[in-house]
Parts: structure tokens; C-alpha cells; sequence
């Protein structure tokens, strides 16, 4: 990473991630996969000022005016992270990867976190393997990662941690992911969702192997190296409740 963004490299990244095909799915135009877009119809501005629906999956023209509209956007931003929030969720952490030798360390570290926090499954992201993403967080100071008191939460962690982590039948391969709670209620409500009887696992994990601690969405989450997992064991699940929102 660089001692200070390079600004003009990020814009050149958003620029190349931009040109890439917009991916249908079966329930196009209303959701589609970009780096830019989940919606196949978007507004732009025509020439006269005046407002328009574009139909980007059909007509290239508008598909064009649209690449060059949001192309200004990402010429007229001032910081990595202006451009970084305006990629969809689903790329955040593959354009992270993308970005990363052309950050400067509290710029990788703050997107980083914001790109955990708000992709809906980053374990299962297609574009990192779980070592691409365990190398994000090795990658940074945790002091840069996390806020003030979610760090000194994590400074006062014990030398060895029990852990959780709750699976349904949608990653119940995925028990070995980055993702776990100190919190077992966490757990039992991430193995409960969609109405589901998933699997609440405990597991014990040395301080060293933790690379973060997030309490954002009330989850008391934290990043661990899943090689480094011990006794991991299945629990038996107790009466749960329906809470807040690992993935």
C-alpha cells in the first residue's frame, strides 16, 4: 500500500470496473449484477437536461450516455471512498482487491471495514477466496480498521476465545468461514433465519488469530484465520428468538 491514495489510479480502476457487461439474471431488467448497477432501467440526464429512463440491457445508446454520466461522477470525486460507495455491494470487496496496491493504508483499512459491514455475504464473495480475504485483514493495523471502542474491545479479548458461529442449510459447507460471534444468541439467530433449523457450532480460537472485532449491527462479530480453529463442536440449540441481522 502507498503512504497517500493514488487518486487517479482508483479512477482509472472505477473507469475499467465501469466498461465491464452488465449480467443478467431471471429477474432482469429489475436486477442485474454490475459493478455500478443492480437495476437494468436507470435515470440519466439527456443532452437537453432534461430527465430520461434508460434501458441499459436494450438500447446501447442509453446504455452509453449512462457509462458516460456515471464515468464524470467518478472523474469528479474527491477520495477513493466517494468512488468505493458508489460500487454496488456485491463488488465492494472485489474492487477492494482491485484497489488495494493503490491505497494508502487508513484509505484500505476504512473501505475495508465499511465493505465488510455492508456486503450481505462476504465469505461467499466470488470474486476473493477465503485466503484473499483473510489477506485484506492481515494486510492493515487493526488501530485503522476498526473505531475506538470496538478496537479496545478487542484489545481486552482473553488469549483464548470461544467463539460461534450459526449455519443454515444455505452455507452449512461454509462452517470454517472468517466470520464468527462471541455472542451465542447471534449465532442461534443466524441458524433460525428464513424460518430455518440450521446448526449453532462453538469453537475456541487463540487472541493472535483474530484480525477484528465489529460490533456494528449488534453481532459482536469477529474476523478470525478459520485454520486456526479449535474444538470446533456442534451445540445444541436453545429457544430462539427473532433479533437483529454472520454471513
Amino acid at each position: 500500500m502507498k503512504v497517500e491514495t493514488d487518486l487517479r489510479a482508483i479512477k482509472a480502476l472505477a473507469h475499467a470496473m465501469l466498461e465491464l457487461d452488465i449480467e443478467q439474471t431471471r429477474f432482469s431488467p429489475l436486477v442485474v449484477k454490475h459493478p455500478f448497477t443492480d437495476n437494468g432501467i436507470s435515470g440519466v440526464r439527456k443532452p437537453d437536461g432534461s430527465l430520461a429512463i434508460a434501458d441499459l440491457l436494450n438500447k446501447p445508446d442509453d446504455l452509453a450516455l449512462w457509462r458516460k454520466q456515471v464515468g464524470s461522477v467518478i472523474d469528479e470525486a474527491d477520495s477513493a471512498f466517494q468512488i468505493y460507495m458508489m460500487v454496488t455491494k456485491s463488488y465492494a470487496l472485489g474492487f477492494l482487491k482491485f484497489a488495494r496496491n493503490s491505497l494508502s493504508e487508513k484509505d484500505f483499512a476504512g473501505i475495508l471495514a465499511d465493505a465488510w459491514i455492508r456486503t450481505e455475504a462476504p465469505n461467499n464473495d466470488p470474486n476473493l477466496s477465503k485466503r484473499d480475504l483473510l489477506s485484506l485483514f492481515k494486510a492493515t493495523d487493526p488501530a485503522l480498521l476498526m473505531d475506538e471502542e470496538d478496537y479496545q474491545q478487542f484489545q481486552d479479548l482473553d488469549d483464548v476465545v470461544t467463539v460461534y458461529r450459526g449455519v443454515t442449510s444455505m452455507n452449512a459447507k461454509n462452517v470454517k468461514a472468517l466470520s464468527w460471534t462471541l455472542d451465542r444468541d447471534t449465532a442461534e439467530w443466524f441458524a433460525h433465519r428464513f424460518g430455518e433449523n440450521g446448526n449453532v457450532y462453538e469453537a475456541q480460537i487463540q487472541k493472535q488469530h483474530i484480525y477484528a472485532y465489529f460490533s456494528g449491527r449488534n453481532e459482536d462479530e469477529v474476523i478470525v484465520d478459520p485454520k486456526h480453529l479449535t474444538e470446533i463442536t456442534q451445540v445444541q440449540a436453545m429457544e430462539h428468538q427473532v433479533m437483529g441481522g454472520l454471513s
